[in-house]
Order: C-alpha cells, then structure tokens, then sequence
C-alpha cells in the first residue's frame, strides 16, 4: 500500500546484498546480480541530504526562542571507536580545516519512521547509517568538498563501545553502513578517520522522519529529469519509491521530495543515486541562498524547529549557538567553490555486490582532504605557506631525537590492499635497510601483512615523536605521516599498498587543485539545468 504517494515495500537491505535499491529492494540495474529475496528487511532508505539546509540555511535561528531550540536538540559522543587520526596543526595563518560528518539513519525507532518507509517487523533492529557524506570547509574557508561513500562499500570498521549501553564491538570487516549498528554515530566517524587518515570535527545524524520535516521546512527544491520517470515495481524487481513525474524541471517538497532522495532503481545504479542526491543538496544550497529567509521571521522559525527536532548532533556542537557559529563559517562558501564527489571504488572480489574503495584513486581523494587542496581548479593548498599543513611543524620545532643506532624500530608489512595482495618479504627488507642506515636495532614483525592504503610511521608517547620524525626522515616518509598510536609500543614503521618495491618511500606529487580522479564523479555547486537520465525500464 502506499502513503501520501510513497511506496511502502518490504524489501529490507541485505549484510551482503548488492548496492540496494533507496527502499531496501534489491533489483539490479543491467550486468548486477540479483540477491535472493530472503535476507531479511531493511526498507528504510533516504538520503541525508537535507542536513544541508541546517548548516547552510538556519544559521540565523540561533537567537529565536534559544533554550526551546536546544531542548530540540539530541546529542552523543563525537567518538566511539578506536580512531587513529589526529587534529589537524593551524596553518601559518592560524587557520583548520572543518570536517563534518553527515550520517542518515534508517533507524525504524517511531511510528512515523515506520509509516513513512514500511519495515514494521524490524522496528527494533538496530539502525543502519545508509547515507554517509564528509563535508571539508576548507582552511581558508573559500571552499567546501563532499566525499559520499556508497553504503555497501567494504571497510575495516574499528573496535568500538556504545555509549549508550556500554556494549562493546570488536574491530572487524564490513560494509560501513554497519558502523552505526556497532557504537552509533561516533563509530561510523571512527570507521571514517582510520579509512581517510582524516581528523573529523563533528558529526550530525538524521532520520528518515526528519527528512521529511525538512524537506516542508524549505519550501521545494528543483529538481530534473531528462526523460519520464516512474519509479515503481517491474516484474522480478519489487519496491521502488513512487517518484513519477515528466521529463524536465520540477520542483519537490515534503514526501515528494523523499521519494527522489530514495529513488535509485529508475537511475540505475546506488552509485548514480548518489549523482541524485548531490543534485538535489547543489539545488537546496542555491534555493535557500536565494530566498530571504532571515527577514521572514515565521519562515525562520519554521525551519529552526524543524532542523533541531530533526538532528542528533555531537556533543561538541550540541547548542544552538554552535551550530549557528559552524553555519556562518559555512555559508562563507559560494556555490561554485562547492564539490559534489563520490568515492571511487571498484568491485569487491569477495562479493560482486559489494564495493571496495578503489585503491590509488580513493587515496588521491583522501590525499587532497588531508592537504586541504581544493577539489575545483580555482584554488589551491588552503596552507598558503607551503609548510607540511598535516603536521603544522617546522623542522627546528621538531621534537628532539636519541642516536639513530639506540631507536627501536619494529616494520610491519601492510601492502595488502582492496585490490591486490600483499608482498612477501617488505618488512624483512626495509628493516635490513634501516639496519644499513644507522638503525641498528631496527626489526621486521613476523605477524601476518596488514592493509594500510597509505605508509605511516607510529609512536607510542610524546617521548618518541622526535624518534619516530628521524625514522620518517631517514626512508623519505613525510612528516604528514608520523602519527602517534595507542597501538604501538614503539616506533613502528608501518609499510602501505603505496609502497610495495625499494628501500626509499616513493616520492609521491602532491595533488594539484582540482586534480580529482574522472570516476570521483563531480559536481560543482552553481551547476544548473543538470538532469538525470532515465533507466530504460521505468520510463513511461
């Protein structure tokens, strides 16, 4: 049966089912694997989108009825999970980065979540965060990037704890809409940091209930196709969100709006429903810009009560206030220094409905997100001085170092990558190297290869840094990539998939601006008349 125009279907996502329709069907596009229809139920699907229009849009709602509006807001731990990544050093100009973490939940906890996506016999299963984007405001604040990584992309997710319940996770392997089962939102953030190497701020959740909320909140966002649409169930291909409408421009709002985050079979692809999506956030950024909302006190108002009942934020950012001080910096952005990407990944071999992070070309994006180099071609390394921003440190602050021959050094080897396997006898030939350089106490760990997409070297305490610094140096590894580590309990040189042949690190170019890879799929902000082709089976 339907509701207000949306489909209510019962196909739930699948813990190795293929990238699943926005209602949890699993219907392939041409050449994908259809799963079985007995995996169980996931039909919750959405988009997290609209959390643009917080940030973006509600700033001046700080000062509107304020204690009511916090009251609105839930909070939680910016943290759960064993992240390795640390806060990015001010650059010479005293400037960061900003980093926001935006999750959508399918969590089935209300009655009206259950109303609008179906899914009545898993209300109590744990939430599944489907739609995860990285926001980068970049230091300088003149642009922003957004990376989406498809929700059935298989990742290392770290061990985490609930801190809700105190329940605790082991790391393991697994597509990363599972984090937010394994320890919440400050898991999936931990799952981000150890995948990217990047320090991430803050995070904000929604549901699929407050999708809906914002979506009325913001009046209509226009939206195109270029083809007739009608995303309904086919013979052998169940769901489907209800979205029907004619070829060309429309505007959308409310439930109508919903139904083209969710829709992904009537695109193709999950990897082309993320094109949707990002269409759709570019179009709401430049709706809102447009419309004088700050002078509509009743418009105003509408929208604040709106976001702050809609979001679960971390608790760093937990007020109104907050939030309105994270919105003005972000509004600084024009729309055509905004990039829509998607992670580029490749298919997993352990699973043909799975995907992997496309090794040299996902570390590229992860490259520029960790040096602040601009994902357009109108600007450069927001690190104006030229200094390694990762680090912030000139070499005379450089922590002081013992004799080369008296540092314990232990090398691992991680070569293994999404792709490729590892090499055999890495870690035996950089430590015998190191042994040849001065490092005489320098060993390779016996234990089976790991998988790091990026070398790193890893110190326990403040009192190894200058140790780990003077290892880096001696193989040619940035100082970007000495990081300190609960894991270690020494200096440890850890051997990544970027480093699989010789006894020097590879000098790596640094990306230049805009020099994303062709499959990261992006979009600038200010483009407009964009529209969505049509797969071939639901046009009408």
């Amino acid at each position: 049966m339907t509701r207000s125009g949306v489909q209510e279907e019962p196909g739930p996502g699948l813990p190795d089912g293929g990238p699943q329709a926005p209602d949890g069907t699993d219907g392939p596009p041409e050449g994908r694997r259809r799963p079985s229809a007995g995996r169980g139920r996931r039909a919750l699907r959405w988009s997290a989108t609209t959390l643009a229009v917080l940030i973006l849009g509600t700033a001046g709602a700080g000062y509107l009825y304020y204690e009511h509006l916090n009251g609105n807001l839930e909070k939680g731990e910016r943290s759960s999970g064993d992240s390795k990544a640390h806060r990015t050093e001010p650059n010479a100009a005293g400037q960061t980065p900003l980093n926001i973490l935006l999750i959508g939940s399918d969590s089935r906890a209300s009655a009206k979540n259950v109303a609008l996506g179906g899914g009545r016999d898993t209300r109590g299963n744990p939430p599944l965060g489907d739609v995860q984007m990285l926001i980068h405001l970049a230091a300088d604040r003149e642009s922003a990037a957004v990376v989406s990584i498809p929700r059935d992309t298989r990742v290392d997710i770290p061990a985490c704890t609930d801190p809700k319940t105190g329940d605790g996770y082991p790391a393991t392997n697994d597509i990363i809409n599972t984090s937010l089962a394994r320890g919440g939102p400050g898991c999936t953030l931990a799952t981000w940091e150890n995948l990217t190497g990047v320090y991430i701020d803050h995070w904000m959740t929604i549901d699929f209930a407050g999708v809906v909320s914002m979506a009325d909140a913001i009046g209509g966002v226009e939206v195109c196709v270029n083809q007739n649409v009608w995303d309904r169930p086919l013979p052998g291909v169940p769901g489907g969100s209800g979205l029907k409408m004619k070829a060309g421009s429309e505007k959308v709002e409310g439930e109508r709006a919903l139904q083209w985050l969710r829709t992904r079979h009537a695109w193709g692809s999950d990897l082309l429903r993320a094109r949707a999506q990002h269409m759709y956030m570019n179009s709401m950024i430049r709706t809102l810009r447009d419309q004088n909302v700050f002078t509509d006190t009743g418009r105003l108002m509408d929208l604040a009560e709106a976001a702050t009942s809609s979001l679960t934020v971390s608790e760093e950012i937990g007020t109104v206030k907050k939030l309105y001080d994270l919105g003005m910096q972000l509004k600084t952005v024009p729309p055509d220094r905004i990039t829509m990407t998607t992670l580029p990944t490749v298919e997993d071999p352990q699973n043909s409905n799975h995907l992997l992070a496309a090794g040299t070309d996902a570390e590229r994006v992860w490259t520029m997100l960790r040096d602040d180099v601009a994902f357009d071609d109108k600007g450069g390394k927001s690190g104006k001085d030229g200094k390694d921003t990762a680090s912030g440190k000139d070499e005379k602050d450089k922590a002081s170092a013992a004799p080369d021959a008296e540092i314990g050094v232990l090398v691992r080897n991680a070569t293994r990558s999404a792709t490729l396997g590892p090499v055999g006898g890495r870690a035996k030939a950089v430590a015998q190297s190191l042994v040849t350089r001065g490092f005489t106490r320098a060993a390779p760990d016996t234990s089976p290869a790991l998988a790091e997409e990026r070398t790193v070297v890893r110190y326990p305490a403040a009192d190894s840094q200058g140790d780990a610094r003077r290892v880096a140096e001696s193989l040619g590894i940035p100082a970007s990539s000495v990081r300190q580590s609960a894991d270690v309990s020494g200096v440890t040189v850890v051997i990544g998939a970027d480093w699989r042949e010789g006894t020097a690190y590879p000098e790596q170019a640094p990306p230049a601006a805009g020099d994303l890879p062709d499959d990261a799929d992006a979009l600038n902000g200010a483009e407009t008349g964009t529209c969505m082709d049509v797969y071939k089976p639901y046009r009408w």
